[in-house]
Parts: structure tokens; sequence; C-alpha cells
């Protein structure tokens, strides 16, 4: 069963309007982009496994709003929305997507593992938890280095529950490094409810046990997960604390593309359509007086055309070639490295 977020009361009167608006076009190019992948899955065009970000583009949009463009981030497999947020060109995530080799992998990771070093998204991680202690050796390197950067480790509700998280959490606490945890928590792991796989669903309060400062936030709204990761993540960067966020909000698909979700209520589906970030925070603009209904349409109609190049430019964009298949098998040259094709003969 689905629990009921007590949304935020938002003031936007100490805002710049120009921001709120940029929040507004961000969070539709996500819900637009995100709409597409489905799409494009559904025509083969793109293959493996897809996860969305569709309900979670508040919690997107805030997070990056709240980091320097120098600051690493490390997500799970459901990234796309990430990656545009961090400034990756939209065509280059298609592209990935697309599995091309204009993709930001080049087209070797796909929909889960995508990549970036300029951007500083350091994955896309297939395996649940892959990427935690990976973001806590960026924030040991930081912390070695005398940097002041911070690194921003996204997760789902699901991956509190392994053994990474715990010894990720106790080692960031234990040597106070920059990194600042954030569960996304949609309510649902897979199709498993937040309230039957943990023993304490609220799982903020877990950073106590850490002596680490934790906070839940509704994820719903982008000002509000601005806001407190904007905090923490300055707190980490001048005192190197860490620090564990929660935000709340619903997935409006399955769990992937391929799930029809059937675990889920129709009371369950009218509460999550109801709390659907992008359009309460349309509705929320406009009633404010920040956006009017010309001003909408006219971002939207203007995202729809970005997202249609994006898709251009990943069907126009050549596949890798074969030859390359074995190209980053290893970092550095390997002395009697195989790189015979499946149909090649063996001697």
């Amino acid at each position: 069963m689905t629990e009921t977020i007590e949304h935020t009361s938002i003031t936007l009167t100490a805002e710049d309007p120009a921001t709120l608006r940029g929040y507004f076009r961000d969070m539709m190019f996500i819900r637009r982009f995100e709409e597409r992948a489905a799409q494009g899955y559904t025509q083969a065009k793109i293959g493996g496994y897809c996860h969305l970000n569709l309900g979670e583009e508040a919690t997107v949009v805030g997070l990056a709003a709240a980091m320097r463009p120098t600051d690493y981030l490390f997500t799970n497999y459901r990234e796309h929305g990430y990656a545009l947020a961090k400034g990756i060109e939209p065509g280059r995530v298609m592209a990935e997507l697309y599995g091309r080799s204009t993709g930001t992998s080049k087209g070797w990771g796909g929909s889960m593992h995508m990549f970036d070093t300029a951007s500083r998204l350091l994955g896309g991680y297939g395996i649940v938890g892959g990427q935690l202690p990976l973001a806590v050796g960026a924030a040991l390197a930081i912390d070695y280095r005398g940097g002041d950067d911070v690194v921003v480790c996204q997760m789902g509700d699901g991956t509190t529950n392994i053994g990474a998280f715990h010894e990720s959490l106790n080692l960031a606490a234990l040597w106070n490094l920059p990194v600042v945890f954030v569960v996304i928590n949609n309510q649902l792991g897979m199709g498993t409810t937040v309230e039957n796989s943990s023993a304490e669903p609220d799982l903020y309060k877990r950073a106590a046990g850490y002596r680490m400062r934790g906070e839940q936030v509704d994820g719903t709204e982008v000002l509000a997960v601005r806001d407190i990761a904007r905090e923490l993540v300055e707190t980490a960067r001048r005192e190197g604390k860490p620090a564990l966020l929660e935000t709340i909000s619903y997935r409006l698909k399955g769990h992937s593309v391929v799930d029809p979700a059937k675990y889920r209520s129709g009371e369950d589906v009218a509460t999550a359509r109801e709390s659907d970030p992008v359009a309460r925070w349309r509705a929320h603009l406009i009633d404010s007086g920040v956006l009017d209904e010309t001003d909408a349409a006219e971002i939207e109609r203007s995202v729809e055309e970005q997202v249609d190049a994006a898709v251009a430019f990943a069907d126009a964009s050549p596949h890798p070639d074969p030859s390359s298949l074995f190209d980053y098998t290893y970092a550095t040259p390997v002395a009697g490295e195989s790189r015979r094709l499946p149909a090649d003969p063996l001697f």
C-alpha cells in the first residue's frame, strides 16, 4: 500500500522567477526524455534493461541544483535524468541508450552504465549498492588531496538493506569524508513496499547508527530537495561531515519499462498521479504568477523540440564497429590478449 506524502508548503517570494522557470523546464525535459526512452524501448531501439525517472524529476533537479559542477555524482541504474541534470548533452545520453558510438560510454554502457568524467558523473551501476563503496573511495581521494569537492551518492530504498550500505556509511563517518548519501525512496523496491522489507521504514533514521546527520524530505518538491541537499552538501564541503538524505516520492511506472506494476492498486496509482511533481510544480508556478499558460506551453514546445533533436541524433549515430569490441577490456595493453570474435576460428 502506497503511503500518502504530506507535501511541503513552499513559498516562492524570495526566489528568482527565472530560476523557478528553469527548474520547470529541467523537470519537463526529464519527463519528456524518459517518455521517449520508453517509446524507443518498445520500438526495439533500446536493448537490455531500462529504468526511468518518471515521478522523481523534482528530486533529480533539486539535487543537481544543490551541487557545484565539479562535485561528483554516483548513481544506481535509474540515472538518465541525473545525466541530463549534470549537463551531459541530451543527444549523447539518448545515443548511449541506443547503444551508439556517440553515447556517453560509446555505446558500451547502455541505460544502466552511463559514465562521463567531464561532467563528473561516475556511473551508472547495475549492481544494487555497487556505487556506494566507490563513492566513499572518491570522497577519500578528495580528502587525501585536500580538495573541496563533494561526492553525492544516489541509491534506491532497497539498497539500505545490503551490507555495502552499512559498511560505506560507517567508513564515511569514521573518516569524516565529504559524501552525501541520498536514498530515493519511491516506496517500492521492485515490487516490495518499504514497510515489508525494512524493519525501520524511516530510512533516514539509519544515519543515527553512525552518528551521522539524517534528514527526510518531500521528494516531489524541487525547492525542498534543493534547500536541504544544499545544506548537507555545503556542510560536507566545509566540515567534511557526511550525511544521509531520504527523499520520498512516487514511481509513476513500474520498476522498469517491462514491469506492468500489477502489484499496485488503483488507489496507489491515483495517489501517485495526484503527486506528480511536474504537474504540481507547473500549477504552483501558474498560481503564483511566475508562469502563465502561454509561457508554460512555450517551454513545453521547446522541450519537445530538443528531445526530438536528441532522438534524431541517436538515430543518425553509428553503431560501434565490431572490431572495437575489446578496446576497453583493459586500461593498458596486455600481452597475449585475445581479441577473437565469437565467429572467428580458434587458431
